[in-house]
């Protein structure tokens, strides 16, 4: 009777472990970062250049970008990746003119972006409240500590509803000399929908006060299949 119990338990305690290992998929969420050929997402982007010494010391530009998944190409390291094309014009009358191409992978659990030849870490799955990554490991440029704060979160962006958005928090720094506040969200199905980055030059902790810098904020307007 005793070997009995003993073996339900074994059995109960391997069951439980299956269960548990079984909710702990690194696939599960690559939703959040389709790779689907001609998967595109479309952006209202506003962009400012400051500069104090310029003839025109914070100059902005608004533009529709669309970012679309491309072939299936081999990268430098003899991985498969996916072209990642981005597509901008000025307004919705006008055809789309290609800007960039970059490329991009899921390496095993992380979603990699060569962004002008700088290999970044997007994301790192699945997204978990207790993940921490650097967005510049795979580069020379300076350490960007990365984590979730909200997950599988509801949201409304521009009028469009979100079932289930992650956000990325890069950056929140303030100090005497500089202003860096720095996220990206991301949809489910969808990709990408929301980056707010400012790197600004600021003085005596004024964020009103820029000397110098650049923002970046891109809100989608639409996406789909091409």
């Amino acid at each position: 009777m005793l070997s009995r119990i003993i073996f339900v338990l074994v059995v109960f305690f391997l069951s439980a472990c299956d269960k548990d290992n079984a909710t702990i998929d690194y696939n599960t969420y690559e939703s959040y970062f389709p790779l689907e050929f001609g998967t595109y997402v479309d952006y209202q982007v506003i962009e400012i250049q400051h500069d104090i010494n310029s003839a025109v010391p914070s100059d902005t530009l608004s533009y529709l970008l669309r970012t679309v998944i491309g072939d299936t190409i081999t990268d430098n390291q003899g991985r498969l990746s996916r072209k990642f094309i981005r597509k901008k014009r000025d307004s919705n009358t006008e055809p789309w003119v290609v800007s960039d191409v970059w490329t991009t992978l899921i390496n095993q659990n992380r979603v990699e972006v060569v962004e002008e030849n700088e290999r970044k870490i997007w994301m790192v799955l699945p997204p978990l409240s207790s993940t921490v990554w650097d967005l510049n490991a795979q580069n020379i440029q300076d350490e960007i500590f990365c984590n979730y704060d909200g997950i599988h979160e509801s949201l409304i962006l521009n009028g469009i509803q979100y079932d289930s958005v992650v956000t990325v928090e890069q950056e929140d720094v303030l100090n005497l000399i500089s202003f860096r506040r720095k996220y990206a969200q991301y949809a489910n199905n969808i990709g990408l929908i929301n980056w707010y980055y400012k790197d600004l030059n600021i003085f005596n902790f004024d964020t009103l006060n820029i000397q110098s810098g650049s923002e970046y904020m891109y809100k989608c307007i639409d996406f789909g299949i091409e």
